[in-house]
């Protein structure tokens, strides 16, 4: 009697251990969440969040657009104040209160090498705009010139006082702490000022060469949110549980698409296409080049019926294909990889600073990546490869003093002289 019961418990355990086949009904539950989170297309507050982030969006594009439309020092103001904001969100991830509290001044060492970096990387970029400014004032222009010159020694000084600073507030119980918060403060700086350099210099290179790519990453977002949050049903990547396959092909289609027509939009305003020469204000004026000049094509081919026999379209369209082509593609890895380093810090935004969006940081992700590539485009493809007068006087107004410019310009003038002699 007692071993039927013993058999019948057995029995029972092991029938407790068999696993039971999962239902089509439940495969299909957990087919729709990503790392243990719904889909955007399952989120039950999905409206919510898009009525806040909406709300966001509309503020944030709309500021822009006036900030573009004041020209070229607003939006290298607005380059800055984005970079102070970055900076103090990626500051904030690796501080402890318990360590600073017996570190009076370290957090001012942290904003010391950010200016210090600032004032290195935007006074070589825009020398020559500094330089172009104060030309009218002899005082002034030999001040900047000079800081121009021992621009370099400068910055390296202010940064081994920093560097010297760092060495005499070590303390022993927070060495580590100290050292971590040093290399961590380097890592923002290189990835801070390695992209934010190089959307200023497109700004002056023309603020089309700054505005468009900036627009694309800004549509690829908004049409992937879009495009997932009605019809995402495949996880793209776990990094980024909600992103979707649906959102991102119907994206990339959206942005490619907007990349050609708004090269042609842009492409029409002088305001612009125009490089800036100095730090003014004022109306530009200039030759577009051929860049921005339409180029008709003949439509022979088409059917009767259509309407147009032929289309006009700009050089800058087929470049622009390239750029939407980086920001639908490759430009999105800047976000996976930012969702990638807060899933390593554990935490769901850099920040708070934009309801629905979380931080400066969160939405300049992508940017970072789009502003190094069009950078790099426009001086690989666009940019004239040859010497120009820009770049001569560049190097003349960096290179020699005063007195040295006044020689070079009488000396010029000479051979002038002499050369409507000869032809006389």
């Amino acid at each position: 009697m007692q071993r039927d019961i013993s058999s019948s418990e057995a029995s029972a355990s092991h029938t407790g251990r068999v696993r039971r086949r999962r239902q089509p009904s439940e495969a299909t539950a957990d087919g729709n969440r990503a790392n243990g989170q719904p889909l955007l297309v399952n989120d039950q507050n999905k409206y919510k969040s898009m009525l806040i982030r909406t709300y966001s969006t509309v503020w944030m594009i709309g500021g822009f657009v006036f900030i573009v439309y004041m020209g070229h020092l607003y939006i290298w103001a607005m380059v800055v104040v984005i970079q102070i904001y970055m900076a103090r969100e990626l500051f904030n991830l690796l501080r402890k209160s318990s360590e600073e509290k017996q570190l009076p001044g370290f957090r001012l060492l942290n904003w010391h090498f950010f200016f210090t970096a600032m004032l290195y990387t935007y006074g070589r970029f825009l020398s020559r705009q500094l330089v172009n400014t104060v030309t009218s004032d002899h005082l002034l222009y030999k001040v900047v010139s000079g800081l121009i010159k021992y621009q370099m020694f400068i910055c390296y000084f202010l940064y081994i006082a920093g560097f010297v600073w760092f060495i005499v507030t070590l303390k022993k119980k927070t060495y580590k702490y100290q050292f971590k918060q040093y290399a961590w403060t380097h890592m923002i700086l290189l990835t801070v000022f390695a992209q934010s350099s190089f959307t200023v210099a497109n700004i002056f290179e023309g603020i089309f060469w700054f505005l468009l790519p900036a627009s694309l990453i800004v549509i690829n977002d908004i049409f992937a949110y879009l495009f997932g949050f009605f019809l995402g049903r495949t996880p793209l990547i776990k990094l980024s549980p909600k992103k979707t396959w649906e959102g991102f092909i119907g994206a990339s289609v959206t942005t490619i698409i907007s990349a050609f027509l708004l090269a042609n939009v842009m492409g029409r305003s002088q305001w612009l296409t125009c490089p800036r020469k100095d730090l003014s204000t004022g109306w530009l004026y200039c030759d577009p080049g051929p860049m921005f000049k339409p180029e008709h094509y003949s439509l022979e081919w088409a059917p009767h019926w259509f309407p147009w026999k032929e289309v006009a379209i700009m050089p800058v369209q087929w470049h622009a294909l390239a750029l939407g082509l980086f920001a639908s593609i490759i430009a999105p890895f800047g976000g996976f990889f930012a969702s990638g380093f807060k899933r390593a810090f554990k935490i769901k935004d850099f920040g708070d600073s934009i309801p629905g969006h979380g931080g400066i940081t969160d939405r300049m992700d992508c940017q970072m990546v789009m502003a190094v590539f069009a950078y790099i485009y426009h001086q690989s493809f666009i940019a004239p490869q040859n010497f120009s007068v820009e770049i001569i006087l560049d190097q003349i107004i960096r290179n020699l003093t005063y007195e040295e410019q006044i020689y070079l310009y009488k000396q010029l003038g000479e051979i002038f002289h002499e050369r409507q002699q000869i032809q006389s």
